[in-house]
């Protein structure tokens, strides 16, 4: 997990929000930007400010927690806290990143703030690229994956997932491609397209608008292409 996540809680009932805090509070991990009692200010806020985490209410006035969710952005994770186990299947189809049924126990709350992104961890002080690994997590539940970098040879978007393509593998996480490559080392992996980044090491061969990586093409969109021909013509490689 990085050093701070930050968070805002929306519920339309100060007590809940209270609790929230205290839980938020005991995580020294995670930074509290903001409450919310009326769901439409959360949209106007976040306009202007991003949070990693949204603990989103769901039977709410005006608009209901599902319909919020559906409006922010993708790249903010949204966990319900909600009494109503019925909306459970609908939080799904929104891809929420989990569901906390009231009353909340902190144990359960913890372990929903820690399925917000994969851990990057190094398996020794040696901070080489060559050394790195991480945990992607692969289905709904607790279920990590450990990936050595050096296997990856590129990553796909494919909307509130990316697909991590190894040589024989392919591996489905939920995650953004944006959040994918604040993690990797900038010497070694590259966004070549607004769908893919691939490993600068993998590629077997550029040609004209695509990259061959183990008889695999990934195309490179024309926002990308000036940032990637000046890479591998760079020193650095």
């Amino acid at each position: 997990m990085k050093k701070h996540l930050t968070c805002i809680i929306v519920d339309d009932e100060p007590p809940a929000i209270r609790l929230l805090e205290k839980y938020v509070e005991k995580i020294p991990s995670v930074k509290l930007v903001n409450t919310f009692t009326k769901p439409l200010e959360v949209l106007q806020f976040l306009e202007s400010q991003s949070v990693d985490i949204v603990f989103l209410d769901i039977q709410m006035p005006e608009i209901t927690g599902i319909q919020l969710s559906k409006i922010i952005n993708k790249d903010t994770h949204v966990i319900f806290t909600t009494a109503y186990p019925e909306f459970a299947l609908e939080s799904y189809d929104v891809a929420a990143m989990d569901y906390l049924l009231k009353p909340i126990e902190f144990e359960r709350f913890y372990k929903a703030v820690e399925k917000v992104q994969p851990k990057e961890v190094s398996s020794s002080s040696n901070s080489s690229p060559e050394n790195k690994y991480i945990f992607f997590k692969t289905d709904g539940k607790n279920k990590f994956k450990k990936v050595f970098l050096t296997d990856v040879l590129f990553f796909q978007g494919l909307k509130n997932y990316v697909a991590v393509q190894l040589e024989d593998e392919q591996i489905i996480t939920y995650s953004t491609l944006k959040h994918i490559l604040e993690m990797l080392p900038k010497r070694n992996f590259i966004q070549v397209h607004k769908s893919y980044i691939v490993s600068i090491e993998q590629i077997d061969q550029i040609e004209n608008d695509a990259i061959w990586i183990k008889n695999r093409q990934v195309p490179i969109g024309n926002t990308y292409r000036k940032g990637f021909f000046e890479k591998i013509n760079s020193k650095e490689i």
